[in-house]
């Protein structure tokens, strides 16, 4: 693992703090669990939902030794996180989150840029994002940091 006090890389889930790491997700994974197990009481929502991302964390992500998390822990406590997963000639930026109480405080941006260093130190060639172009917010952040729209995506089915 990767760590420079308040940035760490995470090659494996055993390096990871898998609670900090959902209370990072916990909206996220509030709504996953409603949309997921509707039957459930809400109460089981969630946890469904958390091991849902544990199962894939352990049984599909971090079979990619290339694949990287992310996470900035200034003082020890998880503030903003994502993943990186080899993608095209690059890596994608996945999942990238501020905790709700962290948020506009700067964390997300610093996440962004110490993961651009990071890369560029790898041979690494491109960074790419998927970002939902309602997601006004992760727009921003992400051209604030130097990311360009290379295209947009429509889709007229429903789901």
């Amino acid at each position: 693992m990767y760590n420079n006090d308040a940035f760490l890389i995470a090659h494996s889930l055993r390096e990871l703090d898998f609670c900090q790491l959902m209370e990072i997700y916990e909206q996220s994974n509030r709504q996953a669990g409603q949309d997921d197990y509707p039957h459930l009481p809400e109460s089981q929502q969630l946890l469904m939902a958390e091991q849902d991302v544990y199962t894939y964390l352990s049984d599909c992500f971090f079979r990619d030794p290339n694949a990287y998390y992310a996470v900035l822990a200034p003082e020890g406590r998880y503030r903003a996180a994502v993943r990186l997963e080899p993608y095209r000639d690059g890596y994608l930026l996945a999942a990238l989150e501020t905790a709700p109480e962290s948020r506009r405080k700067g964390y997300g941006f610093n996440l962004l840029k110490q993961v651009i260093a990071f890369l560029a130190g790898t041979d690494c060639s491109k960074i790419y994002a998927h970002i939902d172009k309602k997601n006004i917010a992760s727009l921003a952040l992400h051209s604030a940091c130097g990311f360009c729209k290379i295209s947009e995506l429509y889709s007229d089915k429903a789901f």
